[in-house]
């Protein structure tokens, strides 16, 4: 198995014996690919002989990977699966500001969703960070709630699986789908084909995590009787939506008054979820955000849920914190007043 080079022995290893050789093989994973990421993050050496692993390297290093692997294993042993997201996130723990880092003794537990695990059609998901199951709790909650933060922390993804979990269940009677049709720093020019086929390249995302939630023949026939829609912000006005679990998407980039018109459109016995990042406004030059006035002026109505994301809180590649990291570092140096 790879390991560091650079790990020199400076105490007893830390041992681990792991009874079940299925669950061992599932904390590994695909050609020991976690043990990898752990020896890297912790700079230790990890030797797997039979059904125990053996740490080398720095006391304090060993003992917190020996705390992780414990950890990933006891997950494995609930009847959850470890994914390289799952290993990563509990190594940014150890990294994070909010007191939850891992130290020498310290016993693990992995930030899993427990009461607030949703359950779809096709899969269970459950939120990976506090911040995470913190919202699915407001969506759950509140019949209307706000996630804001960067991309990769499932604000979307989240608020698509909580409404398949209760149409499901029988709590609304449909799902309504919404993004702005706004272009990403680029001009597409005339799209060709049906109103349909014009808008779909903006909805894609939300269609993507539909599927990962519905089975095929399923998402198409309630798309068909029109219990499951997707559309752009615009075809909002005018309606309202009675029973229904809304998300409207990338709200960033809906103008203020749009923002209103789509805020005013909730009924009876809904829920709408508003997402968005504020850092990916594409709207024109000098056009105010209706994302950042909605919160401004409704953040002092407690029945509205507000919910915040950072880049501890990416569940997409490792890198992809890393990248939003870096640019938040920058926007930092760059602010009138900052001493960073």
């Amino acid at each position: 198995m790879p390991a560091s080079d650079t790990v020199t022995d400076t105490a007893a290893p830390q041992v681990l014996d792991l009874p079940d050789n299925r669950l061992l093989i599932d904390l590994c994973g695909p050609y020991d690919q976690n043990l990898v990421a752990i020896e890297k993050a912790l700079e230790i050496q990890i030797i797997r002989r039979g059904n125990q692993l053996t740490l080398h390297g720095d006391p304090a290093a060993t003992e917190r990977g020996a705390a992780i692997l414990n950890a990933l294993y006891a997950r494995l042993e609930g009847g959850r699966g470890v994914e390289p997201a799952d290993v990563d996130m509990i190594l940014r723990m150890g990294n994070s500001d909010a007191g939850t880092g891992v130290r020498s003794g310290d016993q693990i537990e992995m930030p899993i969703g427990g009461d607030v695990e949703i359950q779809t059609r096709k899969k269970r998901v459950e939120p990976r960070t506090q911040a995470q199951k913190a919202y699915v709790q407001a969506l759950f909650d509140h019949e209307m709630a706000f996630g804001i933060g960067p991309a990769g922390t499932g604000k979307t993804y989240l608020a698509v699986a909580v409404g398949v979990s209760m149409f499901i269940a029988g709590k609304v009677d449909k799902i309504i789908l919404s993004r702005p049709a706004v272009e990403a720093g680029e001009k597409l020019g005339f799209l060709p084909g049906t109103q349909d086929e014009k808008v779909d390249p903006y909805m894609q995302p939300l269609y993507d995590a539909l599927n990962d939630f519905l089975p095929g023949k399923q998402l198409a026939k309630l798309r068909e009787e029109k219990t499951i829609e997707i559309a752009p912000l615009a075809f909002m006005r005018g309606r309202t939506l009675s029973n229904a679990f809304v998300v409207l998407d990338e709200a960033q980039n809906a103008t203020t008054m749009q923002m209103k018109m789509f805020l005013t459109r909730l009924g009876e016995g809904s829920r709408m979820v508003i997402t968005g990042d504020r850092t990916q406004i594409d709207l024109p030059r000098g056009q105010a955000s209706g994302l950042a006035d909605a919160e401004r002026l409704l953040k002092h109505i407690p029945k509205i849920s507000f919910n915040y994301f950072t880049s501890k809180d990416v569940v997409r590649h490792p890198l992809v914190a890393a990248i939003i990291e870096a640019y938040e570092e920058e926007a930092a140096r760059s602010t009138p007043g900052s001493d960073r």
